[in-house]
Parts: structure tokens; sequence; C-alpha cells
């Protein structure tokens, strides 16, 4: 028998049950939409923090607290790492030959209210550097200045989408917020910047100077008593030199830190690149945690489309005996069920892969509390989904169709 003749057989009995066939595809449906949805997502992710990251050039190190005696990147994890950097020792990174400029900087979430509005933040507690580190620019206004700092002066920078939020069209600049219960009064606001870093928005940060942040706002001291450091952004003059001074702040904050010869770094010294690379590390490993969650679905679809096609078998038996009878081999029945598993799949798969991308274009236009989900949809992704949903359908449908195809003609005629 011919391959579309089969093919015609194949989608002529499941146009006969419509509503079970639908209800069949649904698990594959859901599972290649969640699949592609939920990748997208992570892929997503992914774009947005390299975009992040080389934007802000090459020449920077960043300085973080580690915790020595946990292993790999989990000493960089806040529940983890102890408070063991201090604003002397940024002061002291910011004297060593060839550093540009640094950025001393503490993070934490804020709600910030201005009469009867109000919006969550990103809270910045940092110094001068951080603008041109960062590669921010202001819209109006002016940044935090050396003078805020020494002075723990309670003003406030506002990014763009937290100034949208609170002011609308309104300018900003002289008006008062109100963060913690405190009077903040807003000295600039940044332009646009877009972009988000682990689904927070580059534009729903606020920046205030760092010893406010550390006396007045969220209080942390190293185990000397000194106000904590989360981390030091640190501009190099040129790549050239980004080696040399890794390995002359790392001399330094040993030095400071008192640590022998023996003793772990009680803090983590790494490039833009390094950066980067665990990043992607990070974001790769999420989205195959979501996809592999997202694929119970597709496993459950699969269970799904066996269960529905021995109970197609049974009920054609009968059938199965009369094509025996009159010619049709093994491998004709085998083929027939075959392809209507395969019809299932592939087609719960094409909706589902539909599904999945206006799921993955309705996450990228969302945006809440300043957190932003972009979702991509590679190429990569829906071959991946479209291949698993095809490759699920025929093994669902392998036992069904060799259980139809070694049916004894005899005695499937006598069947009732």
């Amino acid at each position: 028998m011919k391959i579309f003749d089969s093919m015609t057989i194949a989608l002529r009995s499941l146009l006969a049950n419509k509503l079970r066939s639908s209800l069949t595809m649904l698990g594959i449906i859901i599972g290649v939409g969640a699949v592609i949805t939920l990748m997208s997502v992570g892929q997503g992710a992914q774009a947005s923090i390299t975009q992040a990251f080389q934007e802000m050039g090459t020449n920077v190190v960043y300085v973080q607290p580690r915790n020595p005696d946990a292993p790999g990147l989990s000493g960089l994890s806040p529940s983890y790492s102890t408070a063991t950097l201090s604003m002397p020792d940024a002061k002291a990174i910011a004297s060593i030959r060839s550093v540009i400029d640094t950025a001393a900087t503490n993070e934490n979430f804020v709600e910030v209210t201005y009469g009867d509005q109000s919006s969550t933040a990103v809270i910045e507690g940092t110094t001068p550097g951080y603008l041109p580190i960062m590669n921010f620019t202001l819209a109006n206004g002016d940044f935090i200045s050396d003078r805020n700092v020494g002075t723990r002066d309670d003003v406030i920078v506002l990014g763009s989408k937290i100034a949208d939020d609170l002011f609308g069209d309104k300018d900003p600049v002289g008006q008062k917020v109100k963060l913690k219960g405190r009077q903040f009064t807003v000295i600039g606001a940044l332009a646009p910047k877009g972009g988000a870093f682990f689904g927070f928005s580059m534009d729903g940060i606020v920046v205030v100077p760092i010893t406010t942040f550390q006396t007045r706002l969220f209080a942390q001291q190293t185990a000397s008593g000194e106000d904590a450091v989360q981390s030091v952004a640190v501009k190099v003059a040129s790549a050239d030199a980004i080696e040399d001074v890794r390995q002359e702040i790392s001399d330094l904050l040993r030095k400071r830190h008192h640590l022998t010869a023996d003793e772990k770094n009680d803090f983590a010294v790494y490039t833009q690149e390094q950066a980067l690379g665990v990043a992607q590390q990070v974001t790769g490993i999420f989205t195959v945690v979501l996809g592999a969650i997202a694929s119970i679905s597709l496993v459950v679809g699969g269970i799904g489309i066996m269960n529905i096609m021995l109970v197609s078998v049974t009920e054609r038996t009968r059938e199965i005996g009369i094509r025996k009878a009159v010619g049709a081999k093994r491998r004709d029945i085998l083929l027939q069920f075959l392809l209507e598993a395969a019809m299932l799949s592939l087609t719960g798969g094409a909706i589902g892969i539909a599904g999945g991308w206006l799921a993955a274009k309705a996450i990228s236009s969302i945006q809440t509390t300043g957190i932003t989900l972009t979702a991509v949809v590679t190429p990569d992704i829906v071959i991946l989904a479209a291949s698993v949903s095809i490759a699920i359908g025929l093994v669902a449908g392998v036992y069904p169709a060799m259980r139809a195809a070694r049916l004894n003609p005899i005695d499937a005629l006598r069947y009732e």
C-alpha cells in the first residue's frame, strides 16, 4: 500500500473521532507550548544579560565578597557569602595604578512613593563612578556627588521607569519621595537605557549615596565593624592592563584582610568576560531546567496518545481483520497506526508552537514592578520542540501499532 493511501486512511480515522483526537492532542499542545514559552524566557534572559554587559564595555573588573568555604559559584551567592568588603577597601582599590574609576555598590529592593503613587525599584547605593562605568546618562538634573557620599545626604536619582511611574510627564527634580519612611530629594533622572539584568529592568532603579544606603536604609557591617560593600566595579585604563590590575587588587585585599599564605581569598576578582560567562552559565542552567519541567507535560501527552491508540486498536479489531483478509500486510497496518500517532503529535506540535510563540510575545510585552521578562523564540527552540513532539508521537504509537499488526486475521474477524 502506498504511503499516501495510509495517510488518507489515518486522517479519516482521526477525523471520525474529532473530539477524542482533539483531547488527545491537548497534552502535546500544552507540552510544546510550555517548552517554547519557558525556554524562550531563558533565552531572553541570557540575551538581555549579554547586552547589558556589552554596553558596559570590556575594561571593567568586578570585586565581590566570597565565602572561601563555599563550593564553586555558590561562594558568591548572598546566601553563602559573608560581608568582607568595605568602603576603605574600595578606596584602596581606587588608588591602584591603571584604575580610572571605581563604583562601590550595595543593592536591594525598595518601595518608592510620591503622594498616592508608588513603584517597586532596585535601589543602588553607590558612588559617582557608577554613572560612567554602568554607561548610564542623565536625562535631567545631577547625579550623586562625592559631597553627597561624604555627608550622607538624603538625595536620590530616579531611573526613567520609576520617574515615569511616579511623575509621568512632570519634572521630578526637586520633588520629595519616600523610601522606608524617609524623605529623599530627587536631584536627577536617568535617561532610558533599556535591557534587563536577571529579569530586572535597567530603567527600574533608583540611586542613592552608598553611605546613606549603609547607615539609614539597609545597614550591614563587616566582622571588623566597617560598613559593608556588596561589590566594587573597577574601570581599567586599557584591556592590556586588566590582568595586572586583577593581580594588584588580589594582593592588596589579601594584605588588607590579613590573609596568610595558606588561607583562601574571602573575595573574588573577575573580568567582564568572566562575569558574562558566569551569568550565561547560570541562565543556561535556568533554561535547561525550565525546558525539562515543561517536557514533563510532553511525556504525559505521549502517554495520552498511546492510551488512545490502544483504545483505537481494540475498537477497530474487526476492521484490521477485514483489511488483512483482503491482502493488507503487517507493515501496512503498522504504518497506518504509526501515521495516526504521528499526525496527532505533529498537529498538536504545530498548534503548540503557535501558542508558545504567542505566549512568548505576550510575556515580552508585560512589565510589572520593575521586572522585565524578555522571551526570545529562536529557531533551535522551535526545531527542538517539534522534533521531540514527533518523536514522542512515534514512540507512543509503536506499541499500539505493533499490537494491531500482530493480530490474527481470523481472530480479528470473530471479535465482537
